[in-house]
């Protein structure tokens, strides 16, 4: 009798998570709609691994990295953060669990305090969590400084005195200073040269592999994903369109929209023509998503049923991995 497969461990889950954002004109400010931001989103991260979300701005990826993190109140579904469901957990109970729940933000100018030294930025969260005491906090920060390729004499100097790659650097060195277990990456790479992306992903995936770290990393750029990313999730106007393993996203996409994105990653060989799918139209507003599938309006194969009935994120046809889901009426039917 074949032993029975061992349950995945993950330390993150999200169940049909929703975040609606309320909408208010008029001369009273009354409600007049809501914007649509996440819409449905159930992912799973195993600890360790990192889940990498892409897909064009404004379909909800930061949306999802905040609610997942409690910074945004949900409308619907639950998170799972460690087994626990915090969706529902009020903020003394929240607290503790930050420790453990960290982010490394888009622009790392803007995360950083300006009034406050490098020190002071990295000191702060041990002194809000009441870790260590005075003088074995500075060998701390000195310490982070050091583990995340800064020299220990950033400690007294500002923010602004720092490259863009340095500030995330010093970003990176505040998410891990509470020796976290999960971090939300949301974009930290997209505002930097090419040539220190590389640099800050190789750092992020050396932390990884030091503390054994959990991230969701949240981008647009397929091909940055792909460096550092074990499953991706393809996101589109608040749902998930397509999950699956990084090599099989890019070997064999399955969903019209994710086929589009990769179509778009640039070739570095300029003798290579590559096939583009190009997409016409605009991405529908989240204020009144269209009926169906939300992808239909610029989906090149959509027929009559993608215009009336929303798809179910099934697994894909054909396909030996058991874990690749798609949402798309054209790829099921073939069933």
């Amino acid at each position: 009798m074949p032993e029975p497969k061992q349950q995945e461990n993950y330390l993150l889950e999200t169940r049909d998570l929703k975040v609606h954002f309320p909408v208010y004109g008029g001369v009273f400010r009354r409600k007049t709609g809501k914007v649509y931001a996440v819409d449905g989103v159930s992912l799973k991260v195993s600890a360790g691994k990192t889940l990498g979300l892409v897909g064009e701005s404004g379909c909800g990826k930061t949306t999802v990295g905040r609610a997942v993190l409690r910074l945004y109140e949900l409308s619907g579904g639950e998170v799972i953060f460690e087994g626990k469901n915090i969706s529902g957990m009020p903020e003394s109970e929240i607290r503790p669990l930050r420790r453990n729940m960290q982010m490394v933000f888009q622009d790392p100018f803007e995360s950083l305090d300006a009034r406050q030294t490098v020190g002071d930025i990295l000191e702060e969260p041990l002194i809000i969590h009441e870790i260590g005491s005075r003088s074995t906090r500075r060998k701390d920060v000195e310490n982070l400084l050091l583990r995340v390729g800064m020299p220990e004499s950033a400690i007294t100097r500002f923010p602004h005195e720092f490259s863009g790659g340095q500030r995330q650097r010093i970003g990176i060195a505040r998410a891990i200073a509470l020796k976290p277990r999960l971090i939300v990456c949301d974009e930290p790479v997209s505002a930097l040269d090419v040539s220190i992306q590389s640099q800050i992903l190789n750092l992020l995936l050396d932390l990884q592999s030091e503390m054994n770290l959990t991230y969701l990393f949240i981008a647009h750029d397929l091909s940055v994903v792909k460096h550092i990313s074990d499953h991706i999730a393809v996101m589109y106007l608040g749902k998930i369109v397509e999950y699956t393993d990084a090599d099989s996203v890019y070997k064999n996409p399955f969903h019209p929209y994710t086929q589009a994105l990769i179509s778009a990653i640039p070739v570095p060989d300029p003798s290579v023509r590559k096939q583009k799918m190009v997409l016409h139209g605009d991405v529908p507003s989240p204020l009144s998503p269209p009926p169906g599938c939300r992808f239909h309006t610029r989906c090149p194969f959509a027929f009559g049923r993608c215009r009336s009935e929303e798809p179910d994120l099934l697994r894909a046809p054909g396909t030996e991995c058991e874990d690749h889901l798609v949402a798309c009426h054209l790829v099921n039917s073939e069933k």
